[in-house]
């Protein structure tokens, strides 16, 4: 009998080693594998991941598709998977508004949701709005007033500001300041902001 037989485990028919790797593979399977279905309150709840899942986007009239992890977010779908650049990643805390979106024509933080989650829903960014030979009389208003220095907040700010306009038509410089205080400028051009905002609605500063 050589030394790797009396290493099997009695009546197994496996050396130790082939007994360590298998029990090493039975052990590493639940940390790699994820059931499809939960049972949660009575209701079968679809789970996904860790490994990637197809996901398909509505976005800007077009659907799209990735393989995608779970943990993905909308923005990072949007900038890094279908190359739609417009909305920017700066806080990626959701504080900012820089990568403000529609979700179903309402102002959303793309970085503060998962792309996942945005299945079955309207998405509208930036490049839906316009194109360069026929802006958006939002991006036409903040561009005449100068609006905007680095850039990098304005996407966000004309996707709030052209969301905020068509539902409030008549709102006030102080409704404007209060509706839009989820999006912030580093540079300061809120001056810019506000002459944008009469321009759009005819407001007059109190």
């Amino acid at each position: 009998m050589n030394e790797e037989d009396r290493k099997k485990p009695e009546g197994s028919g496996l050396s130790r080693r082939d007994f360590m790797k298998i029990g090493g593979m039975t052990l590493a399977v639940p940390m790699v594998a994820s059931p499809k279905v939960l049972r949660v309150g009575g209701e079968d709840v679809e789970v996904y991941g860790p490994e990637k899942t197809m996901v398909t986007l509505n976005v800007n009239g077009k659907l799209m598709r990735a393989e995608l992890e779970p943990r993905v977010t909308l923005l990072d779908a949007l900038r890094e998977s279908f190359d739609l650049t417009g909305s920017k990643r700066v806080c990626d805390r959701a504080t900012c508004g820089a990568c403000t979106v529609w979700l179903d024509e309402k102002p959303v933080y793309a970085c503060g949701m998962l792309a996942i989650d945005a299945q079955g829903h309207k998405i509208t960014t930036i490049e839906g709005i316009s194109t360069p030979e026929n802006m958006d009389a939002v991006q036409k208003a903040f561009w005449e007033n100068d609006a905007q220095q680095c850039g990098f907040c304005t996407p966000g700010f004309v996707m709030a500001t052209k969301a905020f306009v068509e539902k409030n038509p008549h709102a006030t410089l102080e409704d404007a300041r209060k509706g839009l205080s989820g999006n912030l400028c580093r540079c300061g051009t809120y001056v810019g902001i506000h002459s944008a905002l009469r321009q759009l609605t005819g407001m007059k500063e109190a």
